[in-house]
């Protein structure tokens, strides 16, 4: 049975799925250098420079420990649930150092495409996947109005520590996600957006039995729930979090919602406006998903953050 993100359906679908993610070679590694020479020299330049370095091993990319948890967990499960496929702008050719940087670091990453300058995001519907970080928007925008989820991977603060640094707190991963325009639809932010706050809360009080449309990332939480599923409260290698602006009263309807989807998130924090950055450095994200640049600047001061351009916030006209 498909789950369609504007439907809020009875329940979640429980068959068995494997977690597919795929993931751009500068989300998973450090490119900055490469990219340079790229916009700086062009396409043969760039080319020879990376033949050139084939054996150099690329560092790790802001996405890389997410990448390092989500391969673990196939070390609990037979079955191994989840994969990761890397789809690249590089050739083949070009991809040899990124294919070199893989095996070096351990990942079992198997399935790739490389597209030759063209946008790898058309692949991601092909291989089935549930979720594709990029750090090219355009390309998130496309996944998202394909009906995948998507991020783009925010640049970490300057000063923060880089992945290569960073040393895991354990194998537990952490996710952390907005709920309007990211688990949710907008329908409730463009009451907020439109009328203001008042009329947001009344509206979200009124509605509080009403489950809320699916937004573009129920079906990759529907996928996490169900690997969970498969451990017990204190063995499960996977942490939820909802990070959310929302407070009392506007609370109730997102826990009715949830609980409608049959999908249990281990943490909800209703922040009320308060800057999100502190409490996602408190739960240990390994990532947060939101849909306002201004929630991911803030995240980014302390975890990665992946910025999800859909809904009234990210449209041209949006209120401020």
């Amino acid at each position: 049975m498909a789950i369609h993100a504007d439907d809020a359906g009875p329940a979640i679908d429980t068959s068995p799925k494997r977690l597919v993610v795929a993931i751009s070679s500068r989300a998973l590694f450090d490119l900055d250098a490469s990219n340079e020479v790229f916009e700086r020299e062009g396409v043969e330049a760039y080319r020879q420079y990376q033949i050139d370095r084939e054996d150099n091993l690329l560092d790790p990319g802001e996405a890389f420990p997410l990448v390092r948890k989500l391969l673990r967990i196939n070390d609990a499960l037979p079955e191994s649930p989840v994969e990761v496929i890397l789809l690249s702008r590089n050739t083949a050719d070009t991809g040899l150092r990124v294919f070199n940087s893989i095996q070096h670091h351990g990942l079992p990453i198997e399935r790739a495409a490389f597209c030759g300058g063209e946008r790898p995001w058309r692949y991601a519907i092909a291989f089935g996947c549930d979720l594709f970080l990029s750090t090219e928007a355009e390309d998130v925008r496309h996944a998202l109005n394909a009906g995948i989820a998507a991020a783009a991977i925010v640049p970490r603060e300057a000063g923060r520590s880089s992945p290569a640094d960073q040393q895991d707190r354990d194998d537990t991963l952490r996710l952390a996600f907005d709920g309007d325009a990211v688990l949710f639809s907008d329908e409730a932010e463009r009451v907020y957006k439109s009328e203001g706050l008042g009329a947001f809360k009344a509206s979200e009080s009124a509605a509080a039995r009403a489950p809320l449309q699916g937004g573009p990332f129920r079906n990759f939480l529907a996928a996490v729930h169900r690997i969970q599923g498969a451990f017990s409260a204190e063995t499960c290698p996977i942490r939820t979090a909802l990070v959310t602006a929302r407070s009392a009263p506007a609370h109730e309807r997102v826990i009715r919602t949830l609980r409608h989807w049959d999908v249990r998130l281990d943490e909800s924090l209703f922040l009320g406006g308060r800057p999100k950055g502190p409490f996602l450095k408190a739960f240990g994200a390994d990532i947060f998903f939101d849909d306002q640049q201004v929630h991911c600047d803030s995240a980014r001061e302390h975890v990665t953050a992946g910025h999800v351009p859909h809904g009234i916030a990210n449209e041209p006209d949006s209120p401020t």
